[in-house]
């Protein structure tokens, strides 16, 4: 058997995993040894990648591993970096990151070559290889989460762009006003994550509060910072009409970021992660409406939109499948593409 090393960098927790670099659809027989710590505890960026190399090497003299039995090591982590030169630059969830040669540090440590992607470029080398995407050549991943970012696989291998900046959909400005997401306001991201749903419902609460309106989100003012994602789904869930506008109108407006996605990429299949995984029938049913409104007929057609399949262990595989992608053998004539 051959394996593969995985290094998941969050900002609250970051993980080291030892996986089968053949992969397999269930993660008790894919992921088999997994060490979290919390990243901010341990100290700056010197302090985190030590405790990484200790956990590294616990998990080779554990198992005895020769370096030949590792066929790499995978980092998935926030942007921006340098995924070429493999370096951290100054991720926003990362304070202290600033210009970080991981790859550099590692592969001299170990001997053992390292690839470093941004999480949603690895999420979606992860759905594609072990999820949603098996099977499919072109396919896009959005994130959804906190922020809403893209990873591409166009004609069965990841696309980076020319400076490692392809996929930054979150940016596009969807409308002239709106949530603010991404330093712009009515962006992609300021209508469809978290954040965007917080300040929409901000949004719709105060006109309602300040007109003399009843509503149910929060008990007043004092509450309205409070709002999120989570608590509107619940609410919306209970059949709370303005929580369903307010998921409506997110729906809507990833509809008309499904359908530009659509028309420019012409993908097989888009996988939507986090908010969407849960609250897809909050959103969907108005996302389609749109999308199917405004994107080209045969390339709406071609295309299926799905939550993402690996859920919870997203992060794992991501790390993971980096590391397979990049140095395990070429997968020859298997539909979802060689490495």
């Amino acid at each position: 058997m051959k394996y593969s090393i995985g290094i998941d960098i969050g900002g609250t927790k970051s993980a080291v995993l030892l996986g089968d670099s053949r992969g397999d659809e269930s993660t008790e027989k894919f992921i088999l040894h997994k060490d979290v710590f919390e990243t901010k505890k341990i100290g700056g960026p010197i302090e985190v990648i030590q405790k990484m190399k200790e956990l590294i090497r616990g998990i080779i003299e554990e198992r005895e591993l020769a370096r030949e039995d590792i066929i790499g090591i995978g980092i998935s982590c926030g942007g921006p970096l340098d995924s070429k030169r493999g370096v951290i630059m100054s991720p926003p969830n990362l304070p202290g990151w600033d210009n970080i040669p991981i790859k550099q540090m590692l592969e001299e440590e170990f001997g053992l070559p390292v690839a470093l992607e941004n999480d949603a470029n690895a999420c979606a080398v992860a759905e594609w290889k072990y999820g949603a995407g098996r099977g499919y050549e072109n396919v896009i991943f959005l994130t959804f989460g906190t922020g809403l970012g893209a990873g591409l696989i166009l004609d069965g291998r990841l696309y980076r762009g020319g400076s490692d900046m392809a996929g930054e959909v979150g940016h596009v400005r969807l409308d002239r006003w709106g949530p603010v997401g991404y330093g712009k306001m009515g962006s992609f991201e300021g209508f469809c994550s978290g954040s965007g749903i917080s300040q929409l419902a901000r949004m719709k609460v105060l006109e309602k509060i300040e007109n003399g309106m009843s509503q149910g989100l929060c008990r007043g003012m004092e509450e309205l910072d409070q709002l999120n994602a989570k608590d509107i789904a619940i609410a919306a869930d209970r059949g709370d009409e303005l929580a369903i506008e307010i998921y409506r109108l997110c729906g809507e407006q990833l509809g008309r970021g499904l359908a530009m996605l659509v028309d420019i990429l012409n993908p097989e299949i888009i996988i939507i992660g986090s908010i969407f995984q849960r609250c897809r029938h909050l959103l969907w049913p108005y996302a389609e409406q749109v999308m199917k409104r405004e994107a080209l007929e045969a390339s709406a057609a071609a295309c299926v939109v799905v939550p993402a399949q690996l859920g919870e262990h997203i992060g794992d595989y991501a790390a993971l499948a980096l590391a397979s992608y990049n140095f395990g053998e070429k997968e020859g004539t298997e539909k979802n593409g060689s490495n």
